[in-house]
């Protein structure tokens, strides 16, 4: 039990001194860290095993200052399981399970690095030293400080690396008001997808009288593709806890809730320990480090309903009931969690609360543009190299983003559009790509920044599939309770169904993008209302698309089974009998030095053989 703030400073001194080499490029001692990815990406791909391996070994061979540390994500995910050794910051690529004992054999008892395993950027040139990667260069980590470099479920890392400083200056130092005002002048805005000035919102809370008040933490992350606040939580929990009594102090709540997805067990578990842990060193529960303020957090686990996302369906879930939308007015600030006044914050908003507690609003507010602040996560994915996770100060471009962190397009194809904000943005095609990545930006050209997915497409996608597939996702998760989203949306998969089929006719695309308006007018909650961005993007964008598939009814990309062909040209083909071999129906003819022809009848449209050909022989 940690009695004051100086038996914490105690051990941060004692406990920094001996992390120095996880990010001192000068440091001049002995001893080596292994940091082993173990967030979910890497964890998948038996990173557990890698860990327990390297443990084993050092044991064996009876190695003396040598660390096996458990990390969260390095953010690179395409180049997972990652091991860093540090301080020489040596960036291993694709360990296997089998590859622990050359890496201690040949580099921690040899030191000589194992050039097989050195990552390598997407020209193939070997990178030594994680610094060194494109993919790091451009990015600023805020919200990602402590990722890949602290040990989550070791609170004595978390302190170390300025853990519980924030909350020390806050409740030592600072008055409520005090702390909101620090919030506001940073420019800090809600990082789950409206942007919504987080300072303003703690003050809505903060001047409600009544005496039972609650702060959330929104962690039901349900957007196709986006990992970021479930990374945080896996390699930086502290950091939100943390954050969450600053809130709860700035409020004057005692009590907090993070609802998290249940589909997220190793994020649950590592908030568990955290949880744990600062109870058993009093920074949760009575009179934190005799301060006398009282404050303790606990977990809601959500069954995984995209709708939850929204905050009053969250709330309502949190209560025991069926996660649907409220009315608002009231909105949670005055009626939340019980009908009590209620913060509610998403996980990257609060993982950058202590940063700004720390080096100032003015520090923050320098960051960013002029009216977007600070930096942006992004669960950057799709057809991109880099497939990842990245924080980038707002301002940035599209292009920097796609090009110069995710490495570009694979296979040498052509980008074709960005979709940020899952299922309730838009696609951005490539004359935008060098917009500016902030809220005003990217509201003017039909997107919206959302929680944070970025999702990258190459020419061989097909825009109105892509409309269909996020409807197919919004119809499956829509709540019902109001008929414009249930019914809406379905009318409106319904009809492009209906043109990827190659039976639309001219005047659905008219009726579309009617029925597309009137759902984001007159849908009750945000995710109703942002439900048709997908379709009225795409629409503004790709509308020849669109009228290809209605008017010729044909499929450029040849993703919309009905309206497309695979067939060989003769000319190319070289009669090497490759695609022969991977048809699964067998639908290809032909014998070995001969020119091969489809049958029609058999194809199924797989594209196995498109993709298969060395000679680009078939389309």
């Amino acid at each position: 039990m940690i009695k004051s703030f100086e038996d914490l400073e105690a051990i941060r001194n004692s406990k920094r001194a001996e992390l120095d080499l996880r990010v001192n490029s000068n440091y001049s001692g002995i001893e080596r860290h292994i940091l082993v990815c173990h967030g979910t990406g890497c964890t998948s791909s038996n990173s557990e095993h890698i860990l327990e391996n390297f443990n084993n070994l050092i044991k064996e061979k009876n190695i003396e200052n040598v660390r096996v540390v458990k990390t969260g994500c390095f953010g690179l995910c395409s180049k997972g399981p990652i091991v860093i050794i540090r301080p020489d910051d040596t960036f291993y690529s694709h360990v296997k399970p089998e590859d622990c004992e050359e890496i201690i054999n040949t580099h921690i008892l040899g030191g000589q690095k194992v050039e097989r395993l050195l990552c390598k950027d997407v020209d193939g040139s070997v990178v030594n030293k994680l610094d060194e990667l494109p993919f790091y260069k451009k990015q600023v980590r805020i919200a990602l400080k402590n990722c890949g470099v602290i040990n989550p479920e070791d609170i004595d890392e978390y302190i170390a690396f300025d853990g519980f400083k924030a909350l020390q200056k806050v409740l030592t130092e600072m008055s409520q008001e005090q702390v909101i005002e620090t919030i506001l002048n940073s420019g800090l805005r809600g990082r789950g997808g409206a942007g919504f000035p987080t300072g303003k919102k703690w003050d809505f809370v903060r001047i409600e009288t009544d005496p039972e008040k609650y702060v959330v933490c929104n962690a039901d992350e349900g957007d196709p593709g986006a990992f970021m606040d479930r990374s945080i939580l896996e390699g930086d929990p502290n950091c939100i806890l943390e954050a969450m009594a600053i809130a709860a102090y700035a409020v004057g709540a005692h009590h907090g809730y993070i609802y998290v997805r249940a589909e997220y067990p190793i994020a649950v578990n590592r908030l568990r320990i955290a949880i744990e842990q600062e109870r058993a060193y009093g920074l949760l529960g009575k009179d934190i480090c005799g301060t006398g303020f009282d404050f303790d957090i606990d977990i809601k686990l959500g069954a995984g309903a995209f709708v939850c996302g929204e905050e009053t369906a969250l709330l309502e879930s949190a209560e025991g009931k069926r996660g649907q939308p409220r009315v608002k007015p009231p909105f949670p600030a005055h009626a939340g969690f019980m009908q009590h006044p209620t913060l509610i914050n998403n996980v990257e908003t609060y993982a950058n609360v202590t940063r700004i507690i720390n080096q100032g609003a003015e520090w923050y507010s320098s960051i960013g543009t002029e009216k977007s602040k600070g930096t942006k996560v992004f669960a950057l994915g799709g057809n991109v190299n880099n497939v990842g996770l990245v924080e980038v100060p707002m301002g940035t471009t599209l292009r920097e983003i796609v090009f110069d962190i995710g490495g570009g397009i694979p296979k040498g194809r052509e980008f074709k559009a960005a979709q940020t904000g899952g299922p309730s943005g838009g696609c951005i095609p490539a004359q935008y790509l060098d917009v500016s990545i902030d809220y005003e930006s990217l509201a003017e050209i039909g997107s919206m920044m959302g929680s944070g997915g970025l999702i990258v497409m190459d020419d061989s996608k097909c825009m109105v599939a892509i409309a269909k597939f996020y409807m197919e996702f919004i119809v499956d998760e829509s709540c019902g309770k109001c008929t414009p989203c249930r019914i809406g949306t379905k009318r409106m998969l319904e009809m492009l169904t209906k043109i990827c089929d190659g039976e639309g006719e001219p005047e659905d695309l008219d009726k579309l993008q009617k029925l597309a308006q009137t759902v984001a007018t007159a849908s009750v909650c945000g995710l109703g209302q942002s439900a048709p961005n997908p379709v009225l993007s795409t629409m503004r964008y790709f509308r020849d698309e669109y009228e290809e598939h209605v008017r010729d009814k044909s499929c450029r990309a040849g993703e919309c089974k009905a309206l497309s062909q695979v067939t060989i040209n003769e000319e190319l083909c070289r009669g090497c009998d490759l695609c022969k071999k991977v048809c699964p129906v067998g639908a290809i003819e032909g014998d070995v030095g001969q020119k091969h022809r489809i049958d029609q009848s058999k194809c199924i449209k797989c594209k196995t053989c498109v993709n298969t050909c060395p000679f680009h022989a078939i389309k």
